[in-house]
């Protein structure tokens, strides 16, 4: 059971590697690239969507043949995604770097079931300490994907980044095979053929609708505040090294708490952790409107990362009570389907915000969305807990 757990979560270091060093490089490459500078941010736009459309098609293609088939078929969509980067650096061939991406966006919409896949293989009491070491492994990355993108910036002459998705190339590879050493079992064929509730039935639970909405909203505030903060830091004379170590600490403040989260929802419980999570991003909210320093910067970014990690794994472990093993495919689409578009929108919506209304524009814009969170916490705190529809294990 932990040796599943430690092989997810080191998947998840590898595709958070590859997502962190393309998030680091794909506008520099798409500024170099591409004819009109408003077109720099399409690559990532691109990996945002691709992400968003393959949640569906990914869950149902694991529940037909297993998550070993689905995990190393996504990682290798990701290799082939890395080696045409590669050579669209190398032609100068900009919208071939956005299918590029895009396929690096479809190994995030398959990876993004990892904390699923750690959270049914295991027993309910350990399973919100599952979803947070997978989770974990989100720290690697953090560091790893940044410098990976720095050390290998000029490995190829005359074609900056090439070499960064050269290695990437290597890094997708590893995440192909790993899959294969765990003990994931495939379906079996009673599951396969039970049909279990309508879905409409499972997203009408409190719990299930709680879940949704904590992990969407707490994503997109984290999402539109952080795609916003460099353009912001920007306006205000900012260096571009500031506005790196603020992104990593971001980064940090996403991942590092994920090593206590767990243990923290089996102490205190998963209300009381969701609603720390919506303070913890209030305060985010608050700092930024108080001041616009380099301090200011970081110490916001670093309480909105540690907000959405106590939103999402909360959100993650209370999703995982609301389905019976025949019905988790549908219910697990259905909630990374309608979270990753919401994503998109807050991504996308970020720039346009920034650049038409202001800082302060976008942060009160977060407020109702926090509001709403709050709102959901309260009303799970208030909602008789119903016990386990079955056994995930």
């Amino acid at each position: 059971m932990k040796r599943n757990v430690l092989l997810l979560a080191g998947s998840q270091a590898l595709l958070l590697t590859g997502i962190t060093t393309v998030v680091s490089t794909a506008a520099l490459v798409g500024k170099d690239l591409a004819d009109r500078e408003w077109l720099a941010t399409a690559p990532q736009a691109a990996q945002l969507v691709a992400t968003m459309l393959t949640t569906i098609p990914a869950a149902l293609l694991m529940a037909r043949w297993g998550r070993r088939a689905g995990f190393a078929l996504g990682a290798a969509i990701g290799t082939v995604g890395a080696g045409l980067a590669m050579a669209a650096i190398l032609s100068g061939r900009f919208y071939l770097f956005i299918a590029a991406v895009a396929l690096v966006g479809v190994f995030n919409g398959f990876g993004v079931y990892y904390r699923f896949a750690a959270a049914d293989a295991v027993t309910e009491d350990y399973r919100s300490r599952a979803v947070s070491y997978v989770l974990a492994g989100g720290v690697v990355a953090a560091v790893a994907g940044p410098t990976l993108a720095r050390w290998t910036r000029t490995l190829i002459p005359d074609a900056e980044f090439a070499g960064s998705y050269a290695v990437l190339i290597g890094v997708f590879a590893v995440a192909t095979v790993i899959p294969f050493l765990t003990a994931l079992k495939k379906p079996e064929e009673p599951e396969l053929q039970a049909r279990g509730r309508p879905l409409r039935a499972i997203a009408a639970q409190p719990r299930y609708l709680t879940a949704l909405i904590t992990a969407t909203l707490g994503y997109a505030v984290m999402v539109l505040l952080m795609t916003a903060t460099p353009l912001a830091m920007e306006d205000n004379r900012h260096t571009f090294g500031l506005i790196a170590f603020v992104i990593q600490g971001h980064v940090l403040g996403m991942f590092a708490p994920s090593f206590v989260t767990g243990s923290l929802i089996a102490r205190f419980g998963l209300p009381r952790i969701l609603l720390s999570g919506a303070a913890l991003t209030s305060l985010a909210v608050g700092i930024n409107l108080s001041g616009t320093s380099g301090a200011h910067f970081w110490f916001a970014l670093v309480a909105l990362g540690a907000g959405w990690n106590f939103l999402f794994i909360g959100a993650t472990t209370l999703l995982t009570t609301t389905y019976r093993p025949e019905e988790r495919a549908k219910a697990q689409a259905l909630n990374d389907f309608v979270l990753w578009s919401v994503v998109a929108v807050a991504s996308l919506s970020a720039g346009a915000l920034q650049y038409e209304f202001g800082w302060r524009v976008v942060n009160l814009g977060a407020v109702p969305m926090i509001a709403l969170i709050v709102a959901s916490a309260l009303w799970l705190s208030k909602t008789e807990r119903p016990s386990p529809p079955a056994d995930h294990g």
